[in-house]
């Protein structure tokens, strides 16, 4: 990673925010620039914020110029966004059913057919899975499968019942991986890539108590790691690309911080596989972690550049920190040793909760 200055082309960013009618005060889709020399990030003008209500998770469709979101509320939607030669944000089609309540993430599999959901569910109603078929076009279609988890933890007012809150395909494409804060497992699928039906194939337990919220796969798929909510730890798991199963071994402290009570948020790998950082909401900060062998090392932590860090995102050798309760976006230059450099003073974006480099 470099630590030096990065040189190169501006790079297109895009944020998602909570909207007045999902409890925020954000635009919804919003259209920055990155500038990868100094780390400077300023909206662009030319492109105007498209209101999709409660943009909580984007993701890229992998071979057109089409964006997905979720619509966190307790109706539960999904948006396609289409984005013009100039950046232009327009609606592609009409928001679907997500197929659950509050979805909070989605991924689009890597033949670009099937829009993938983790529907978190709520007091009431369980996490799901849902996946939608996608046309040449990358518009929305029908639903080919919903499935619902159930499981629950001992951590009274969070794990009564499952939580689904991610959903990501791993690196061979071979299986699909939902983790659930509620059931304190991920669950392991099969796809199918001609229905769009998917398999369950094994079910992952995961610390008692922990709430596993996200993974990230270290380059070349054999480690994953991740970020452990209600504990307040991250943890790196061997995977098993053969049967899509996990074997946690050896976790740490997500943040060196006393006196706060403190949740893991996003959790992001290093392309050369040495480095793993995530963000702290309750000690505002990123940290910083040496992956030597299957071991997690803390490097270093830094101010989150606002309160409440959630999305995290590596775009031009700087991490992406979307500081939902301070309403600011950071950008933090990765040095060579994994750790960060403080931000420039960060960007105003209200209500922000993730971002997405194109």
């Amino acid at each position: 990673m470099p630590s030096s200055p990065s040189t190169g082309a501006v790079v297109s960013v895009l944020t998602g925010s909570y909207t007045p009618d999902s409890g925020g005060e954000g635009p919804g889709l919003a259209a920055l620039r990155l500038d990868p020399t100094t780390g400077r990030l300023t909206y662009d003008d030319q492109v105007k914020p498209l209101p999709v209500s409660g943009a909580s998770f984007l993701a890229a469709h992998p071979s057109l110029d089409v964006v997905y979101s979720t619509n966190e509320t307790e109706t539960g939607t999904v948006s396609a966004v289409a984005r013009d030669g100039d950046g232009t944000l327009s609606p592609l089609g009409a928001p679907v059913s997500s197929g659950g309540t509050n979805p909070c993430h989605l991924t689009v599999h890597p033949g670009g057919k099937w829009l993938l959901t983790a529907n978190y569910g709520s007091d009431t109603a369980p996490g799901t899975v849902a996946v939608h078929r996608l046309d040449a076009d990358g518009r929305l279609l029908e639903p080919t499968d919903l499935v619902v988890h159930q499981g629950s933890g001992p951590v009274t007012g969070r794990q009564e019942g499952s939580h689904a809150h991610q959903v990501l395909v791993d690196p061979a494409g071979r299986f699909v991986l939902a983790t659930d804060l509620g059931a304190d497992a991920v669950f392991t699928y099969r796809l199918d890539p001609f229905t769009g039906r998917l398999e369950r194939v094994a079910v992952n337990p995961m610390i008692a108590g922990s709430g596993p919220r996200h993974l990230a796969f270290a380059p070349g798929g054999e480690l994953v790691l991740s970020a452990d909510e209600l504990s307040s730890t991250v943890t790196c798991h061997r995977y098993d690309a053969a049967t899509g199963t996990l074997t946690a071994l050896s976790s740490v402290p997500a943040t060196t911080a006393e006196g706060v009570t403190n949740q893991p948020g996003g959790i992001v790998a290093s392309p050369c596989g040495r480095f793993v950082w995530v963000t702290n909401r309750g000690a505002d900060t990123v940290a910083a972690f040496r992956l030597a062998g299957t071991a997690l090392e803390p490097v270093g932590e830094v101010p989150a550049g606002g309160t409440w860090p959630r999305g995290l995102t590596l775009a031009a050798g700087h991490l992406l920190v979307a500081n939902q309760h301070s309403g600011t976006l950071a950008a933090l230059r990765v040095l060579d040793d994994g750790t960060l450099d403080r931000p420039q003073p960060p960007l105003p974006a209200s209500s922000v909760v993730c971002a997405l480099a194109l």
